[in-house]
């Protein structure tokens, strides 16, 4: 049987290997690059391995029923499709986030919800794509980015086991990657079902799962990694109290540092499954072991 391992940009990701973590910027940064890129330096400081966007054609994503609705903004009140477009990098933007991660020394990559956005941040070389659960499926969009020949991370929420299994016909096994995950925001715990990354593994031995969470807190996140995730990705924000829908669902600078690096620790703890006996307890055997050796 095939390793479950997947190339991403320089490194790999699957069986073995460290967890890669990954911080979902998504639109929590409200349409400011200087938000953005202040996002980019917690997940630098934190320890993450990579940074998330999304990137939307708001005509394409937006039901047309919704556009002229309006609604409070940071930017006052305004039509949902004009909002939509307010918190959408152009081209020059993005283009700095690339140069900016560059520097940083950090992956980035972003969800495109619509093949024109797929076209979009086709220009920049990201190291993959990720399929929103929103979009597992739209199968002209899966196909469209499998032609890329980028690795694809497959997010689940909002899907059945029969969805799963037919959106993965359509992208095939080869450079893919899977994450268990509930599109509630924020997600109750008794919703998050971790033990679907056991589930996922069993289906499809050859891929590597992880977990996309959008609790609460950092516990089910620790556990996902106890559980055997080969990558978790969490949404980061400045401030869990700032404007948008998503930032209850977010983990703030400082909880990033801690997930992370309770992440290595656990790494570290789960060790290789092999019983042994460590050069450091022998002090203890001598001590604490009346009989020293069974005669069977």
């Amino acid at each position: 049987m095939k390793d479950a391992k997947v190339k991403v940009g320089n490194r790999y990701i699957g069986n073995g290997e460290p967890v890669y973590i990954i911080s979902e910027i998504g639109i929590n940064h409200n349409g400011s690059i200087a938000l953005a890129e202040k996002m980019i330096d917690g997940a630098v400081f934190a320890g993450c391995d990579a940074v998330k966007f999304q990137k939307r054609t708001p005509e394409l994503c937006v039901p047309k029923d919704q556009w002229n609705i309006e609604r409070e903004t940071p930017w006052g009140r305004m039509t949902y499709i004009d909002y939509r477009h307010k918190v959408e990098f152009n081209f020059d933007q993005y283009n700095e986030i690339n140069e900016y991660c560059n520097q940083k020394g950090i992956d980035w990559f972003a969800s495109p919800w619509d093949e024109g956005a797929l076209e979009f941040l086709d220009q920049f070389n990201p190291i993959m794509y990720k399929v929103a659960s929103a979009s597992l499926t739209d199968f002209s969009l899966l196909k469209k980015m499998r032609s890329t020949g980028k690795p694809i991370m497959l997010s689940t929420g909002m899907s059945t086991m029969a969805e799963i299994e037919e959106a993965v016909k359509v992208v095939g096994r080869e450079n893919l990657l899977i994450a268990q995950t509930t599109s509630t925001y924020p997600c109750a715990l008794n919703e998050l079902n971790l033990k679907v990354i056991h589930t996922l593994m069993k289906k499809f031995p050859e891929v590597p799962i992880g977990y996309s969470g959008h609790e609460t807190g950092l516990a089910p996140t620790l556990a996902a990694v106890a559980l055997g995730a080969t990558f978790v990705e969490r949404h980061i924000t400045l401030d869990r109290a700032m404007w948008g829908t998503d930032q209850a669902a977010s983990v703030e600078i400082g909880g990033m540092f801690r997930l992370v690096k309770d992440i290595r620790d656990i790494e570290k703890a789960l060790g290789d499954g092999i019983k042994k006996v460590y050069e450091s307890e022998q002090k203890s055997i001598q001590k604490l072991r009346r009989v020293q050796k069974i005669n069977l």
